[in-house]
């Protein structure tokens, strides 16, 4: 079960930071930007953090009522600045009880976090208006598989199992760092780090640093595996 207490503390711990250091996740918004072929009149983005994605949106479309959700309260004044008429719910996405229909439910890179992903589209298919649209990034199997195959922690991304037959798009991006310690540390800055409560010692961050050398003897590389996903209100059942 995720710890979405230690989830939300990270996340709010690193928020001012992550708009440096979430370069894939800002290609991710573009990408999804760029696949919306509907002009939403109203939209619903869901873990709109500080704001990436909805930047995007709001620039792009004439959106009438745009509602934002996250589970860190202090995203707000970060969502308030692109736009006070944007109203803000400080909220678990996954047990919210939304009541309003949308042209466009949209989300970038937070559905790995979702518990029962099944149960979550279901839910979110009576909130699409009858041509609306279901449009969500996240990822893959071979996401960040350097720092599971050292340290054995990581999510389970099985959202392409359960959802393959609605998959838009995937992609494998690779970023580039010159140390190990540099890989954490924007692991840490994006909030990516908010598994597991592990305290590392001297001996652990040398270690990782000797294995990670070993599987990337090259260049230090970080891979990522993005997913995009498209469900029309008639997929979404």
């Amino acid at each position: 079960m995720l710890n979405k207490q230690l989830i939300k503390q990270r996340f709010t711990k690193n928020l001012k930071t992550y708009r440096e250091y979430a370069v894939v996740q800002n290609k991710m918004a573009e990408t999804l930007t760029d696949m919306i072929d509907i002009l939403p009149a109203s939209v619903l983005e869901l873990g709109c953090g500080c704001g990436i994605l909805t930047e995007k949106l709001i620039s792009k479309f004439d959106i009438k009522t745009y509602t934002a959700i996250d589970i860190v309260e202090e995203c707000e004044s970060y969502i308030k600045e692109i736009s006070s008429n944007i109203e803000f719910i400080p909220a678990d996405i996954e047990t919210y009880p939304f009541k309003n229909k949308y042209d466009l439910i949209i989300s970038n890179a937070t559905f790995q976090w979702i518990e029962n992903l099944p149960s979550f589209i279901k839910k979110l298919k009576h909130l699409l208006t009858p041509s609306g649209k279901l449009l969500f990034s996240a990822f893959g199997k071979e996401n960040l598989k350097e720092i599971k195959k050292i340290t054995g922690i990581g999510l389970d991304y099985n959202i392409v199992d359960l959802l393959k037959d609605c998959k838009s798009k995937e992609e494998i991006l690779s970023l580039e760092f010159n140390t190990p310690k540099d890989v954490l540390k924007h692991l840490k800055f994006t909030g990516v780090n908010s598994i597991e409560n592990k305290h590392w010692t001297k001996a652990n961050l040398k270690n990782f640093e000797e294995t990670y050398k070993k599987i990337s003897p090259d260049k230090i590389i970080l891979t990522y595996n993005p997913i995009y996903i498209s469900i029309t209100s008639k997929q979404a059942g």
